[in-house]
């Protein structure tokens, strides 16, 4: 490793917090969050992206949450902040890839039995999908979308028609960070030009195919976890659960995943035009990194951009609110008059138009979390104004995974917190170097189903970051607190069809 991309780089300040000086030591060095043992997971990939990132542009902050790694141009686990550029790298080719968690009034013991368990898992995959390509014709019981409701989708987002059409209830919408996204302009008519020029232009090839993969969960690492419920006994989590609507000892689902192939096609056709742009025009990519291409906001580029990206955002909030439509419509069919409420939709891999230091700025947060504390100005007229709004982190199956509430030091890190764990390990190396039987025999060791025959090794606890180090340093650094915590039950991946329906 070179001494220029070095943990020793990371100058410390507190338990959990440091900086890195910015690059040449101009402007605001780079915010991190993170123990000691958190700061040496930090390669020196991670450590360039940043550094290339924080030189960028336009770019006034940068934060390292700590799930910091590798990603796309800039770090998985970062913040960035521009008032005058729009970054894609920063937001991802899944574009509002994002955690929802839906609460039941179901207790705990109702899915002791692993019986009961492997019916809701078998209910569940007959209504939502699994996989990178499968959509509603892979799921006997999924909702049908047709290709007018899908164009609808990525217009309005959540709204009232698009709901009603797909049988998601309604008030889920005033659950969610966002319920729809409007364009450039801060219209929606400006995202129906731009869908009915893509699709007349050819750019959103097998747009049908696209469209039935809504109600569906990704590959990687999408998941939907059967959870039960762990109140933290204070008061302050306590209030803040009741707000949520969370219940102690009971059932709930949380679900991870984005806007599927829609947001990748859309995110890669931005990717390719602004890559062409920067070649043709000569212009300089912020540490020769190609995947770091930028639009100055007002321009042309920029416009096109933010209306894909709102397209995709769209796609993404419905999807999750459809599947926890069918999640709970599953579970009504194994345990009939089961009834559920979705308790937070959160994205983390979006840009908002949000206040920074005092004046308006895209906030690009790429595998981070959106943190806002009680009395936030955002949180204005919502019912988390005197709590501040629900966190969902995940872990992982094991380790489980909490909701918390942010914390008034969330302001030292853009009002933002990690969206996870974090790999500690690549894909590949994963696969190589995990024992297949210790992955299989820890779940069932803590009596966790899968739909899995053989767990995938690449998603396995032990491919990831310390869960308990990661909240250590999310706490000792002042960002949030916890309100629950999550205990897995089961829990739904993708899996080739040869190795579903594990006993």
């Amino acid at each position: 490793m070179s001494a220029e991309f070095n943990p020793q780089m990371i100058q410390v300040t507190g338990g959990a917090t440091g900086f890195i000086p910015a690059p040449e030591n101009k402007g605001k060095p780079i915010t991190v969050i993170g123990t000691k043992a958190i700061r040496q997971t930090f390669d020196e990939k991670c450590l360039e992206q940043a550094m290339n990132s924080r030189g960028a542009p336009g770019v006034t902050d940068l934060v390292l949450n700590p799930d910091a790694h590798c990603g796309y141009g800039a770090p998985v686990g970062c913040v960035l902040v521009s008032p005058t550029h729009i970054y894609p790298g920063p937001v991802g080719v899944d574009i509002k890839c994002s955690m929802s968690l839906l609460q039941m009034d179901l207790p705990a013991d109702a899915v002791v039995d692993r019986g009961v368990r492997r019916a809701l898992i078998n209910a569940i995959l007959e209504r939502t999908p699994t996989g990178a390509g499968r959509g509603q014709r892979s799921a006997r019981k999924a909702r049908k979308v047709s290709t007018v409701n899908g164009e609808k989708v990525l217009i309005e987002g959540a709204s009232p028609v698009v709901c009603a059409a797909l049988g998601i209830p309604q008030e889920w919408a005033s659950r969610c960070e966002d319920a729809f996204h409007v364009g450039h302009d801060d219209t929606k008519d400006a995202l129906g030009n731009r869908l009915a020029y893509l699709i007349a232009e050819g750019k959103i090839p097998n747009f049908e195919e696209k469209v039935i993969q809504l109600g569906s969960y990704g590959g990687g690492n999408h998941f939907g976890e059967c959870e039960v419920v762990e109140l933290v006994d204070n008061q302050r989590a306590r209030r803040a659960a009741e707000v949520f609507g969370m219940k102690d000892n009971c059932v709930a689902f949380l679900s991870h995943c984005g806007s599927r192939g829609m947001g990748h096609r859309l995110a890669s056709g931005q990717f390719r035009t602004l890559q062409e742009k920067f070649e043709r025009w000569g212009i300089a990519l912020p540490g020769q990194d190609k995947e770091l291409v930028y639009a100055p906001l007002g321009t042309a580029e920029a416009n096109d951009y933010l209306d894909d990206m709102a397209m995709g955002a769209n796609f993404a909030t419905v999807n999750h609110l459809l599947i926890n439509a069918l999640v709970l419509e599953a579970f009504q069919e194994v345990i009939p008059g089961v009834k559920g409420q979705l308790v937070y939709f959160i994205s983390h891999n979006i840009a908002r138009r949000e206040r920074v230091n005092g004046e308006e700025a895209w906030v690009h947060r790429k595998g981070a979390t959106r943190a806002f504390p009680a009395g936030h100005y955002s949180l204005i007229d919502t019912p988390y104004y005197e709590t501040g709004h629900p966190i969902l982190l995940p872990g992982n199956p094991q380790d489980g995974s909490v909701v918390m509430v942010a914390d008034s030091g969330a302001e030292k890190s853009c009002y933002s917190v990690n969206h996870g764990a974090g790999r500690c390990k690549g894909r590949k190396a994963a696969i190589r170097e995990l024992d297949q039987e210790k992955v299989d025999a820890g779940l069932a060791k803590h009596d966790i189903l899968t739909n899995c025959r053989v767990y995938p090794k690449d998603e396995a606890p032990a491919a990831y970051k310390d869960f308990g180090e990661v909240l250590r340093s999310v706490e000792e650094a002042g960002l949030a607190s916890p309100v629950a915590k999550l205990k897995a039950r089961f829990v739904i991946k993708d899996a080739e069809l040869g190795l579903r329906g594990a006993a």
